[in-house]
């Protein structure tokens, strides 16, 4: 008894997030919900490229899917701030469940075309617009600040428990079962977020009663960012690796076909290899949560992600393509949640659905420019440079934005008639 108790507090201490009882519930809900969401993720992917055999028209699918978020999410985080939080996630995630409920009937009847995934997939992008910066800046109304980057840095785990348990299970499913099924669980999982929400209390929330223009609302939000030098270096960061490094979803499947000779169950583990890094990566940042993100180890993941994709261009064995998926996704979830923490505790509650807004714009938004960049190169010259080049883009331009950041540092040190080298 007195050893599970010593446990107990050592998880305690290292997870503080989860003594708070709303969070619990909204962690929980996420928990089975993001498993169906990886299923669908998954089994959409390799649907699509068995119907058009086509990596450019994979490619056209995450526009689609992300082009909303890259239109409107400066739209979107006017409104997380106008609107109470808990009830913006209930209604989408509501719609979310249909719309993963009707790709399901239309793959089972045997009627599903690829303008229908398209559609469907236009219609998540939108729901997702505003349902990511809202469930984002949620969090800090469940937990407060100072268990922020632990709570973070949990729910960043449990997405990449799902991202490896979800494709895995895909892809067994879609072996004996196809992949309508895939679609229907993702469907039901939703009932379990709908339920904690309804279960959560939530104390402290902020909502902004002005109701000026939305363009001005937007202005005002992108000068706050630009007035913060640690807010615009985090969203810049973020800008460059959410455009040209996370764009996996797009060459996995065709390195899985083309070179290393996968059906859809090694397509599977290839993704869950990559979660498992991601995975590794979340628990050791909640654990060390407690010292606040750190700017040099932003820089340094942002470097390192784009190193290990670079060095898959030599790589053609599938054991060894799953070791390096592993680093990929370590060094990807370590920077995004340490983005993450870091625009999060330094936005005013004010501001901070704007802000957020941005990181999911820098995040998911620019899919579409990484998604056709990827595609387009893995198109022409195979998987292998397909990660090449997104590694190498992101490390130029991640360089351009040190010596960026360097000259504004600088010159803002100037002005206070204090010189920082």
């Amino acid at each position: 008894m007195d050893e599970w108790s010593t446990i107990k507090n050592k998880l305690s201490d290292s997870f503080p997030a989860l003594r708070q009882r709303d969070f619990r519930y909204f962690w929980t809900g996420q928990c089975i919900s993001l498993l169906g969401t990886w299923m669908q993720r998954t089994a959409q992917q390799w649907l699509v490229y068995n119907i058009t055999k086509s990596p450019l028209l994979l490619g056209v699918l995450g526009v689609v899917q992300f082009a909303p978020m890259l239109l409107f999410s400066l739209v979107a985080g006017v409104f997380v701030d106008r609107f109470p939080k808990k009830n913006l996630i209930i209604v989408t995630q509501i719609i979310l469940m249909f719309q993963a409920l009707v790709l399901a009937v239309l793959v089972w009847t045997g009627n599903v075309r690829y303008w229908h995934i398209l559609l469907l997939a236009g219609i998540m992008g939108l729901v997702n617009t505003i349902d990511m910066p809202t469930r984002q800046s949620f969090i800090i109304e469940l937990v407060g600040k100072k268990d922020l980057m632990n709570a973070i840095a949990l729910n960043s785990s449990i997405v990449n428990v799902a991202r490896i348990l979800g494709p895995a299970l895909s892809g067994v499913i879609m072996v004996y079962l196809g992949p309508a099924f895939c679609f229907f669980l993702n469907g039901i999982s939703f009932i379990a977020v709908i339920i904690g929400l309804f279960k959560i209390k939530v104390r402290g929330a902020v909502v902004r009663t002005v109701r000026g223009k939305v363009t001005t609302d937007i202005v005002e939000g992108l000068k706050y960012i630009a007035a913060n030098r640690v807010l615009l270096g985090a969203v810049l960061s973020m800008f460059v690796v959410g455009t040209f490094s996370i764009n996996s979803d797009v060459i996995i499947p065709v390195m899985a076909k083309e070179v290393l000779h996968q059906q859809a169950g090694g397509y599977g583990l290839l993704l869950s290899a990559m979660a498992v890094g991601s995975f590794i990566a979340a628990v050791t940042v909640a654990a060390k949560s407690k010292k606040g993100p750190n700017r040099k180890f932003l820089i340094a993941c942002s470097i390192l992600v784009s190193l290990s994709q670079m060095i898959i261009i030599f790589i053609h064995s599938y054991l060894l393509t799953v070791i390096a998926l592993v680093f990929v996704g370590f060094f990807t979830i370590s920077f995004t949640t340490t983005v993450n923490s870091t625009i999060q505790l330094n936005s005013s509650s004010e501001y901070r659905g704007r802000v957020v807004s941005v990181y999911m714009l820098a995040f998911n938004g620019t899919t579409p420019i990484g998604n056709l960049f990827a595609g387009d190169i893995t198109e022409r010259f195979g998987a292998n440079a397909g990660f090449f080049g997104c590694g190498a883009v992101t490390l130029i331009l991640m360089a351009i934005v040190l010596v960026f950041m360097r000259h504004k540092t600088i010159k803002i040190n100037r002005s206070n008639n204090v010189i920082s080298r």
